[in-house]
């Protein structure tokens, strides 16, 4: 009778920790754990299931944000999510892990996304075009890219320090390796012919370097701003190098 007693107490215990978990509000959860890189607002519902009015990070900004947590994926030491939202245009979705350790691991993303959101990460005033994101993972630690696999193709670019009309799209792809983030960059229908190599290494540091060339349609603008590179090789092309931290 008393083991019987008992183990109605457990499953009635158990019962109610499930309850609790199940409909554990989701402001509540962001309140103990939120980065300080990170900030939600309008956010409803649970950690199981929920929504937020406003996402931003870094600059990048969505709103109607909502997610669906897969919890058999617990057993892997990570909260799994599907995740969607939406820029000021285009969409957003992935599968999004966050480990207990803060590691966020972002697969299967597919986005459609403004390059005016990364105007102030980038730290380029006036960043404008489209950036369309086709990721199997992006790993990041602390909100920097610690992994990076997929392709990034942006279209009618401007950067006005270097033109204040559109320099075409381009592409790169990035592939992570031992001693940190590499991506092959080219231009598709850019005004110049560029193509490189981009390193994001582990200490925080990353640098470019590449080649490029005018083209017969190339702005004269920016034809002018070609010649302050290294004289260009036999073939007309210049090269370009570019390194700092992020």
């Amino acid at each position: 009778m008393t083991l019987r007693v008992r183990g109605l107490l457990v499953v009635a215990c158990l019962t109610i920790i499930i309850a609790l978990l199940a409909t554990f509000p989701a402001r509540v959860a962001y309140s103990w754990v939120s980065p300080p890189f990170v900030s939600i607002s309008g956010i409803d519902g649970t950690i199981w299931n929920g929504s937020a009015r406003a996402f931003a990070t870094h600059g990048v900004y969505l709103t109607d944000l909502t997610w669906t947590m897969r919890p058999l994926r617990l057993l892997t030491g990570k909260a799994h999510y599907e995740v969607s939202g939406s820029p000021v245009a285009g969409f957003f979705e992935s599968e999004v892990a966050v480990s207990f350790g803060g590691t966020i691991t972002l697969r299967e993303l597919r986005a459609s996304l403004p390059l005016q959101m990364f105007e102030g990460a980038a730290n380029i005033a006036g960043l404008r075009g489209n950036a369309s994101l086709q990721f199997e993972r992006l790993e990041l630690v602390a909100g920097r890219p610690a992994a990076m696999d997929g392709t990034l193709d942006v279209a009618n670019l401007v950067v006005p320090i270097v033109s204040g009309s559109s320099l075409g799209g381009y592409r790169a792809e990035f592939f992570t390796q031992n001693n940190g983030i590499v991506a092959s960059i080219e231009d598709t229908d850019g005004v110049v012919d560029l193509a490189g190599s981009l390193q994001l290494r582990n200490d925080k540091t990353y640098a470019f370097l590449g080649q490029v060339a005018a083209k017969p349609d190339t702005p004269a603008q920016v034809s002018r701003q070609l010649r302050f590179l290294p004289p260009g090789n036999s073939r007309g092309r210049h090269e370009l190098r570019l390194e700092g931290a992020y």
